[in-house]
């Protein structure tokens, strides 16, 4: 059993780092953007579309960085099954907190301007996912931590907190997506360098969102 576990941690070295890298290019191209391009971030402030740059800042960090980073650790992190766990619950707690605040920015900063709530395919994704996070995330503590289910129970239930966790997964990708392409045509971008990072950008998530899900359907096959 252990040396089966380590060379399901070999196997899945490679895309791990591979993950890591292109998250951590997420951050640092997304920062750019919005410092560069975005004039940078404030909570309270005249200048309102630096309140707004909170948003995909937020949700990028929170629902894609974090929330994969959750999904890869659970898998591919070389510790004790209920260290795992924790460090798995202590991410997605990060993810749903960022992400709820992304939320709350984004309706602060339609608020301060009078622009209508809800009114695109973007905003309905989006908070359902985020409902969708936060109803998981509980279902998962109950169930797995505390005050847990039976060891059957759990076993039973355990490859449908895999898959919804994937479904949510590819909502939030298609949530950020969908948002980049709103901040595209919404910003009248069509050439130029801010193009090219709004699009790098997204691309990237993409890539970030494939290589979690191989990540996590590999390390269930070797179970």
């Amino acid at each position: 059993m252990a040396r089966d576990r380590s060379s399901s941690r070999v196997t899945l070295l490679l895309p791990t780092i591979f993950t890591h890298l292109i998250g951590l290019s997420i951050t640092l191209l997304t920062l750019y953007w919005l410092v560069n391009f975005r004039e940078g971030f404030a909570f309270t402030s005249h200048v309102k579309f630096k309140i707004f740059n909170l948003h995909p800042l937020l949700m990028i960090l929170g629902l894609i960085i974090f929330s994969g980073e959750a999904m890869i650790t659970y898998e591919a992190i070389p510790a004790t099954r209920q260290t795992v766990k924790l460090i798995h619950l202590m991410f997605h707690l990060i993810a749903l907190g960022t992400g709820t605040f992304g939320v709350y920015v984004v309706f602060k900063y339609h608020n301060e301007l009078n622009i209508p709530h809800m009114y695109t395919l973007h905003s309905w994704i989006g908070l359902s996912t985020i409902c969708l996070f936060g109803l998981q995330l509980l279902m998962g503590f109950v169930t797995f931590l505390f005050p847990g289910a039976k060891l059957a129970t759990r076993a039973r239930l355990a490859p449908w907190h895999v898959f919804f966790g994937l479904v949510i997964f590819v909502m939030v990708i298609v949530t950020a997506e969908t948002g980049l392409t709103e901040k595209f045509i919404f910003q009248k971008l069509k050439q130029g360098q801010e193009a090219l990072v709004v699009n790098f950008i997204g691309l990237l998530i993409l890539v970030f969102g494939i290589f979690v899900g191989l990540i996590v359907v590999l390390s269930q096959r070797r179970k």
